[in-house]
């Protein structure tokens, strides 16, 4: 179940992030108050992950899937541009979940 959650609060980072970006500075009222709560979402499935997974895995996994899908996002709804340097730096972020996952205290 706390895989369960913790993909939960990766869903909610994501929508947190981008209606962020669509509040415009906070400027936008439903934008704001939806990235408010999508965020609170997110922290909140993400405490009750952290009960059945390591905080290093749940965290690194949260935080590593939530760069790559953000950057993905990120480029395809917001048309922003992407480096090989981005790509680079997260491809070395997801390494670094990899191993954590295969090779963390857990295992």
């Amino acid at each position: 179940m706390g895989y369960l959650y913790l993909a939960l609060a990766i869903l909610g980072e994501l929508l947190g992030t981008n209606l962020l970006k669509a509040s415009n500075g906070f400027s936008s009222l439903w934008e704001t108050l939806g990235s408010l709560v999508s965020y609170g979402a997110c922290f909140y499935f993400l405490a009750l992950s952290m009960k059945t997974v390591n905080l290093n895995i749940a965290y690194a996994l949260w935080a590593g899937l939530g760069i790559v899908l953000t950057t993905i996002l990120s480029v395809v709804i917001w048309k922003e541009a992407i480096n090989l340097s981005s790509i680079l730096g997260i491809g070395f972020i997801l390494v670094g979940v990899v191993i954590l996952n295969l090779y963390g205290p857990g295992h």
